[in-house]
């Protein structure tokens, strides 16, 4: 089986972050969120991964990952160009992926328990494809499956219906035979002006293929909104194990799980309260304090502020005398302080290479 990550898209709600870079390098408790796909694949036993890349920040996206060699995998890059839609994405790898099986994965989402099992329950000499699944409390507001009772195959797609038949609704990941790809090429494009995956769906079981549901339990986060990077950071940082390889000059003053890279250093009087992820070659000042479901990337300097629950991408300077939190900042973004006060906790989301004084 191959792998098949989606990465084409412009990140229009991540703006001004992506800006200046592509929303699958933003990094989620200092691992940008690409990775966990490519992680979630090869734990699976998924080594052939296929890289759908769209116009925007291609290059970018290759310079980091390059072959696969650094993450135990196989990378095949494979140009989208416009997007024209997550099925129009899918058909893009269809040299790459020939008679195999494939997984699709959008590079932008993160699974708690992985993929693993839906790959395990998929048999494609019985299933045309398969689809992952999870409840949702608004049923409404998600496109929604029908599914049989006694089989466990998905006998329907409905996209925001008024009246669901279930409240499973399709979470971005999917299984596929090569099946898929004559239904492709048969679909319009929606009103969106998009070709849609459901469409192609819907396309196989009208013509009498089975589709199997699997449901995930664990949580799934997609990361296209601020907010949804700060919550996808929570939800990494609740499960992080203590991993301290820079310096902590007083341990006293450093409690809960910690993870700390290489050359960083915590100054004594800094005060960090875990579950916290600080990058390589950063400085924790002794007058900073870094509260729970904190991530500070790489070469930063961090002093005289109260910061907590907030996401600092990296090369970021932030000695702001004052309280920052919910709070997304991009790469090379300087916080620092102004000689009137304002009300504390404040809300920010800075853009690459952007200044402020507060």
């Amino acid at each position: 089986m191959k792998g098949v990550i989606l990465a084409g898209g412009t990140g229009s709600r991540l703006r001004p972050i992506t800006h200046t870079g592509p929303k699958q390098l933003v990094p989620i408790a200092n691992k940008p969120v690409i990775e966990y796909a490519i992680d979630d694949l090869r734990e699976s036993g998924i080594s052939e991964i296929g890289i759908i890349l769209g116009d925007k920040g291609r290059d970018t996206i290759q310079a980091h990952l390059g072959d696969g060699t650094e993450f135990g995998v196989d990378i095949t890059y494979i140009v989208q160009g416009a997007p024209l839609g997550l099925a129009h994405a899918v058909g893009c790898a269809r040299e790459f992926v020939a008679d195999d099986p494939f997984v699709v994965y959008l590079g932008d989402d993160l699974m708690r328990d992985g993929i693993g099992d839906l790959i395990d329950d998929f048999d494609p000499e019985q299933y045309a494809a398969g689809i992952g699944l999870q409840e949702v409390d608004e049923p409404s507001r998600y496109g929604i499956v029908d599914v049989d009772e006694e089989t466990g195959d998905i006998v329907d797609l409905i996209e925001k219906p008024d009246d669901p038949p279930s409240n499973f609704a399709l979470i971005g990941v999917y299984v596929f035979t090569p099946a898929i790809f004559d239904q492709i090429e048969r679909i319009e494009p929606s009103w969106r002006g998009e070709l849609e995956i459901t469409d192609a769906i819907q396309g196989l079981l009208e013509d009498g293929n089975r589709v199997q549901s699997h449901i995930v339990h664990g949580w799934w986060k997609d990361t296209g909104k601020p907010s949804d990077v700060l919550h996808a950071n929570r939800l990494v940082l609740d499960e992080i194990q203590s991993d301290v390889r820079g310096t902590i000059e007083d341990e006293d003053t450093v409690t809960g799980r910690i993870e700390l890279g290489e050359n960083s250093v915590i100054k004594q009087g800094a005060v960090i309260r875990g579950p916290v992820s600080i990058g390589e070659s950063t400085i924790i000042g002794s007058d900073a304090y870094v509260g729970p479901f904190t991530s500070i990337g790489d070469d930063s300097f961090v002093d005289n502020v109260h910061i907590e629950a907030s996401v600092a991408m990296g090369k970021n300077e932030i000695a702001a005398d004052r309280k920052i939190v919910d709070s997304l900042l991009g790469y090379d973004a300087t916080v620092t302080s102004k000689e009137r006060r304002r009300p504390e906790g404040d809300k920010l989301v800075v853009g690459e290479n952007s200044s402020l004084e507060i």
